[in-house]
């Protein structure tokens, strides 16, 4: 398969429009017919006794997921960006919990992400949950620490290593005759549903692109994310019994600081916009709980939701065929950097 920049254009999807059509996209999606299929998970449900891992909490969905998830009793550990060692003492104040703490690190440089991954097994932590939200839209190509195209890095491969990094240290095991089955949720996007496929040749491969394009290679990033999290978890769920419930969602439009991804001209109205029209964080928040705590998604896997209603991931996204390329063609890519 030839890289995106060379293949054919088909279709329109919602990963090929730019930022104004997604914008008018998650509108049309709030405010589509048919209600939610899904009921929120009750205020009453407890999480004592769970350590919950949420990646770029200090903002937006992920800091409300957070707050959620440590009112609920779970012992957090919010992996943040460096910079923003605050957030702890703000979730603590918006949970009412003080069993939370911050570790930082940058998705963007995979040697910080080796020595994250490096701190928690030296630490012997155990994950029952983990939140993998951490994302970013760029306006304009940007590398990442290791050369890839940075939203292809954050939203893809450190992902793909962390995973990798716990499976290998014993930081998330597998189910057990307890029934103690862990939980991975991918914060994903129905930009993903993208009418380029990945290339996996050379997949992440640094090109340079505009505003014009931002969306297509966002969409471009959230499918190798929706491919991985599909490959994942019929690799770790070969049999009946769900030994790792691994699901993706998308929260919808939710009014967070998205809006400084914009181009400057346009911030000033698209901040009034996405402050009447899309939804709040913590509302965003309520699927991301979902995954996170009812008995279907603990028993299950491969559960992909798009806000309150179930759905299923893009034909490609879901092809097994991708998902063992995409699988193959990332390995090199785990190695800790400079070794």
């Amino acid at each position: 398969m030839t890289g995106p920049a060379h293949m054919e254009r088909k279709t329109r999807n919602i990963g090929d429009g730019n930022f104004i059509s997604a914008v008018t996209t998650a509108i049309r999606d709030l405010r589509a017919g048919g209600g939610a299929e899904l009921n929120p998970v009750s205020k009453d449900f407890r999480l004592d006794g769970k350590t919950c891992l949420v990646t770029g909490a200090n903002s937006g969905l992920g800091k409300a997921v957070a707050a959620d998830l440590a009112r609920r009793g779970g012992k957090l550990i919010v992996a943040c960006r460096p910079g923003h060692a605050s957030i702890r003492d703000e979730i603590r104040r918006m949970s009412g919990s003080d069993a939370v703490e911050m570790m930082a690190v940058d998705l963007a440089d995979l040697a910080s992400v080796h020595r994250f991954c490096d701190r928690l097994a030296e630490r012997g932590i155990r994950i029952d949950i983990a939140v993998m939200n951490a994302g970013l839209m760029t306006r304009h190509a940007k590398k990442s620490a290791q050369g890839f195209e940075m939203m292809f890095a954050v939203h893809f491969l450190a992902n793909r290593v962390m995973v990798d990094r716990w499976l290998g240290d014993g930081i998330i095991q597998l189910g057990n005759q307890t029934g103690a089955v862990p939980r991975i949720v991918f914060i994903s996007s129905e930009s993903h549903r993208s009418s380029d496929g990945i290339d996996f040749e050379t997949p992440g491969a640094f090109t340079e692109f505009g505003i014009r394009e931002c969306m297509r290679y966002y969409g471009l990033s959230k499918l190798a994310l929706c491919t991985y999290a599909t490959e994942l978890s019929r690799r770790l769920n070969p049999d009946v019994r769900v030994d790792c419930a691994v699901h993706s969602m998308c929260p919808g439009g939710v009014a967070t600081n998205i809006a400084r991804d914009a181009p400057k001209w346009l911030r000033p109205l698209v901040v009034p916009v996405l402050r009447r029209f899309f939804q709040s964080p913590a509302e965003a928040a309520k699927p991301v709980i979902y995954l996170c705590c009812t008995e279907e998604a603990g028993g299950s896997t491969g559960l992909y939701l798009h806000m309150m209603r179930r759905k299923s991931v893009s034909p490609q996204a879901a092809d097994p065929e991708n998902g063992a390329r995409l699988w193959r063609a990332s390995e090199p890519m785990l190695v800790r950097p400079g070794e």
